[in-house]
């Protein structure tokens, strides 16, 4: 079996392929919210300053997820802790949600409507950083026989399924189910866009993002668990509860209340 490499060299540089498909998706982020906040005719400088603010405190928050996610190994490796692989997205969006408050609060900018600007080239940068994962030969399944079954080297084999071969290829799921999101909020925020309340397309993005984290944090294996459930999954009801309830307590209660 061809072993795969998670790195090429340009010249003396070496060049991990996790650190650039993070890259380009961040690039890809950058542009869509450019664009988009160009049609909505906002000034681009914010796109860039925002950028500066939200893409290093959702690098910061994504690792702090992956960490606490793996407390057991770096207590026992403190050294890697700063400076090692691996990223947990739920982090990065917290991060750069952050990120985007502070920056809307120094500039008095409305951070609901710069989230819905955000939030489309955020999926899609997540769509496009999971190959990241391929390179790496993580965010893997339980084994499958499936035709599309991703082999993974006995060295990256999670321990007790060492004699297993092939995988289900959750990265690959979930690049897949990612892109799909981001053209249906593309499609909404165009079709329905006048419709809509500000902080609505961010609020669909994460309700369609913890539908997918849903179930496809029941095929990984050895996850982080809070009382016998995948954090994941807490994390992703607690997520569509919040922005489900938000949308209908502005849309149907608050106009009832009005009118009462």
């Amino acid at each position: 079996m061809l072993l795969l490499s998670n790195s090429f060299n340009i010249g003396p540089i070496t060049i991990q392929y996790y650190g650039m498909f993070i890259s380009i998706g961040i690039i890809a982020a950058v542009t869509y919210a450019a664009f988009e906040a160009y049609r909505r005719g906002e000034n681009l400088d914010h796109v860039i300053n925002m950028a500066l603010v939200c893409v290093p405190l959702g690098i910061i928050g994504a690792r702090l997820y992956h960490v606490i996610d793996l407390w057991d190994y770096y207590i026992q490796n403190p050294g890697k802790i700063i400076g090692g692989s691996g990223l947990g997205i739920f982090g990065a969006v917290i991060g750069g949600a952050i990120g985007l408050l502070l920056y809307c609060w120094w500039k008095k900018l409305p951070p609901l409507r710069w989230m819905d600007i955000a939030a489309p080239g955020l999926i899609l940068a997540q769509s496009i950083g999971r190959w990241g994962n391929f390179f790496n030969q993580e965010l893997y399944g339980y084994p499958t026989d499936l035709p599309w079954g991703i082999y993974i080297e006995p060295s990256k084999r999670i321990s007790g399924f060492e004699g297993y071969t092939h995988f289900h290829p959750l990265f690959l799921y979930e690049s897949l189910l990612n892109l799909l999101g981001f053209f249906v909020l593309v499609f909404i925020n165009r079709k329905f866009g006048k419709k809509l309340m500000e902080g609505e397309i961010v609020m669909g993005y994460i309700m369609y993002y913890s539908v997918v984290r849903f179930f496809l944090e029941g095929m990984k294996i050895d996850v982080w668990t809070i009382a016998g459930l995948p954090t994941a999954r807490w994390i992703s009801i607690i997520g569509l509860v919040i922005c489900a309830g938000i949308i209908f307590f502005r849309r149907y209660y608050l106009p009832k209340r009005r009118q009462q």
